[in-house]
């Protein structure tokens, strides 16, 4: 970022309803800024609770130089920890997932309980207290089986609203009961932001997605109503009929469906259930189930697919027989790594209630293709003839909500809450 430029003054004139500025995107410092007041002030999506399922299953997750531990104590609670020995601050746990009974460094031996209390640490002398030893803690939360963290002091309090708004939609789909198919890492070239935007709306899909589009309707993610193709705007008609009817059946049936929208406040959410094509039943080639083991409780298999977003870092969805969960943490300004896991029913066995490949083929293609959109994106983000462009208002509402919270985010912080409501309001 150039030094005339200050990101103070980039948030003040940021104009609505227009792409971020390019030094947003490519900015060092800007990125800096974004792991401190972004990725280490708010709720972080970071896995599910079936990645700890058993008493001593441990979980490392990266956000950005800081590593959190993640373990299921004896009690069955969450716990999350600094991955930091108190000691002379070593890494206590090295691999992504393990089970443990007791926190062991292995430079010293220095050993912690599950509730973090420093339990052993030898030739240390008479005078040494332990108490002063523990592990720091890291706020941790469930909502519904999705597993968010947040390394602040003190973290924002509106996650309980949150989870009282969407833990109805969610809870039927009893992700507890669930087990992980299968996790898939992506390393994305392009920068963080780039990667919620290009999430955030479905207008490239047609153009980009051949395997997403054959389950998905185009028109549940906007469309310009100008009446210049009659066919496509009966079929418009076709599919807003076909979303009411499908609501009040689900709902009906005890599934929460209809949009419940607060992308900009501090913990940024959105959730919809929206018809699938096709069979109706899932995110597949087919558009049929991909296991024949339905989840909790279901017995319909044709429940479409719920969608739940999160601000920063996650999207979410939701079908009768499994679910696909993405979290995005960012590895520079122009890196980022998307986590992808599939979750069946704990029961469901591979090879004979459903195939690993079929579950996963739709979304392993889409994220490349995703990846792809990404890196031309940075690409161009770079070159001097870039400047904001304009977001459609008929496909990419979603992505200026993105933009809105991001930019009030950060003046806030920057500017002070007063000002970030001016900056919100231009």
């Amino acid at each position: 970022m150039s030094s005339e430029i200050s990101i103070e003054a980039l948030l003040t004139r940021r104009k609505k309803g227009y792409s971020l500025e390019a030094p947003f995107y490519t900015s060092e410092e800007i990125f800096k800024l974004d792991m401190e007041i972004i990725f280490g002030r708010h709720w972080l999506h970071v896995g599910v609770e079936p990645d700890v399922p058993e008493p001593g299953d441990v979980m490392v997750v990266d956000i950005g130089k800081t590593s959190v531990i993640v373990m299921r104590d004896d009690d069955m609670e969450l716990r999350a920890f600094h991955n930091v020995c108190r000691h002379r601050g070593a890494r206590i746990i090295l691999q992504e997932k393990t089970s443990v009974g007791n926190l062991v460094c292995s430079y010293h031996q220095w050993t912690y309980g599950q509730d973090g209390e420093l339990l052993f640490a030898e030739h240390m002398g008479k005078d040494f207290d332990r108490k002063c030893r523990n592990l720091k803690k890291v706020h941790i939360r469930s909502v519904g089986g999705l597993i968010f963290i947040c390394l602040a002091e003190e973290a924002p309090d509106d996650i309980d609203r949150m989870a009282a708004m969407i833990e109805p939609y969610i809870l039927p789909h009893d992700i507890r009961n669930c087990k992980v198919a299968k996790t898939v890492d992506l390393i994305e070239k392009g920068n963080w932001k780039l990667t919620m935007e290009n999430n955030r709306e479905c207008y490239h899909c047609v153009g980009n997605h051949p395997e997403l589009t054959v389950p998905l309707f185009e028109y549940g993610f906007g469309f310009a109503p100008d009446g210049t193709n009659p066919k496509r705007m009966e079929h418009v008609a076709k599919y807003e009929a076909l979303l009411q009817s499908c609501h009040v059946g689900w709902e009906a049936a005890g599934f929460p469906s209809r949009e419940i929208e607060h992308l900009t406040d501090t913990t940024g959410f959105r959730a919809e259930r929206l018809p699938l094509d096709g069979a109706g039943e899932a995110h597949t080639k087919d558009t049929r189930c991909a296991s024949n083991k339905l989840l909790g409780s279901i017995t319909e298999r044709k429940l479409g697919a719920l969608s739940f977003w999160t601000q920063p870092n996650s999207w979410n969805h939701f079908m009768s027989d499994h679910i696909v969960t993405f979290s995005v943490f960012p590895l520079g300004p122009d890196r980022n790594l998307l986590r992808t896991r599939w979750l069946v029913h704990k029961d469901a066995v591979e090879g004979v209630d459903y195939d690993l490949d079929r579950l996963t083929e739709v979304w392993e293609a889409t994220n490349q293709q995703d990846a792809d959109l990404v890196e031309i994106s940075h690409n161009g983000a770079l070159s001097p003839a870039y400047e904001p462009g304009p977001y459609s208002p008929y496909t990419e509402p979603l992505v200026e909500k993105f933009a809105e919270w991001y930019v009030g985010r950060m003046a806030e912080h920057l500017l002070g809450k007063q000002a970030a409501v001016g900056v919100a309001a231009e």
